[in-house]
C-alpha cells in the first residue's frame, strides 16, 4: 500500500489519546476508535506511522498490533485471557527443577529461586517446586491470587502479559516483566535458562539464535507497550 498521509499528530481525544494521520484520527484493524490510555503511547505509535516510507509495511507496526489486540480482543471481554494466562501458573517454567543430583539443577536454584521468591512476596502467595517432569498442581490460594492479579489489569497491561507469557513459558516472569521496578533483560535470560544451558553443552545452532533473538526482541518490545500504557 501507498504511503496515503503526511502528517503524523496525537491529539487527547474520547477519554483518551489518539494517532491523527492528516488531522483524522485512526482507527484499529478492528474498526474501532484507536483510543490509547496516554500521550507517551500514542507518540510511540505516531512513531511508527511517521517512520514508514512511500509504501507502508504492516510488519513495522508492531505497537500498533499489541494496542489493536487491547482494543478489539480485550476491552470488551477479559475473562477468557485472564483464564488463557492463568492456565500457565499450573506449568510455569520457574516450578520445574533438574533433578537435585543434576548440574542443571544448580543453576536453576541460582536464577530462578529468587524470582520465585521475589513473586511470592510480592502478591502473598507459595509455589511449589517440582524436580522431574512430573506435574503437581499449584495451592488453590495461589491461583485464586494470581488470578485477582490479572483481573485487576487492564486491556493494554493484559496484550503485553499475553505476549510475554507466550514468550517465557512463564505467568510468574510475564507478571514480573510489566512491574516499574522490572530488570527484562535478566528476565528473558531466565526465561531462556535451559535453552542456553544446552548450548553451553551442544553449542549454538545459527537458526535457532535467530529465533532466539527474534523472540528476545519482541519480548522486549511487549515490556515497552506495557511501560508506554503504564506512563499515560
Amino acid at each position: 500500500m501507498k504511503r496515503f498521509y503526511q502528517d503524523v499528530s496525537v491529539s487527547a481525544q474520547d477519554g483518551g489519546w489518539r494517532v491523527l494521520l492528516d488531522g483524522r484520527p485512526i482507527r484499529t484493524a478492528g474498526g474501532k476508535p484507536q483510543v490509547v490510555p496516554g500521550r507517551p503511547l500514542a507518540a510511540a505509535l505516531a512513531d511508527e506511522w511517521a517512520a514508514q516510507g512511500e509504501e507502508i509495511d504492516p510488519a513495522r507496526f508492531r505497537l500498533r498490533d499489541l494496542a489493536d489486540y487491547a482494543i478489539d480482543a480485550l476491552e470488551g471481554d477479559r475473562a477468557a485471557t485472564v483464564a488463557e494466562l492463568l492456565g500457565y501458573a499450573g506449568t510455569d517454567t520457574l516450578c520445574y527443577r533438574a533433578d537435585p543430583d543434576e548440574p542443571l539443577h544448580r543453576r536453576q536454584l541460582d536464577v530462578w529461586e529468587p524470582l520465585l521468591r521475589d513473586a511470592e512476596s510480592r502478591w502473598g502467595v507459595r509455589f511449589t517446586r517440582v524436580s522431574g517432569v512430573m506435574h503437581r498442581p499449584q495451592p488453590a490460594e495461589t491461583l485464586a491470587r494470581l488470578e485477582a492479579e490479572l483481573a485487576g489489569q487492564d486491556a493494554f497491561q493484559l496484550a503485553a502479559l499475553r505476549m510475554l507469557t507466550s514468550l517465557a513459558a512463564s505467568l510468574t516472569i510475564a507478571l514480573l516483566a510489566i512491574a516499574p521496578d522490572a530488570d527484562g533483560a535478566a528476565l528473558w535470560n531466565a526465561a531462556n535458562l535451559e535453552e542456553d544451558w544446552q548450548v553451553e553443552l551442544w553449542g549454538e545452532d545459527v537458526l535457532a539464535a535467530e529465533n532466539r533473538a527474534a523472540r528476545a526482541e519482541a519480548f522486549a518490545l511487549a515490556i515497552r507497550f506495557a511501560t508506554l500504557a503504564r506512563a499515560g
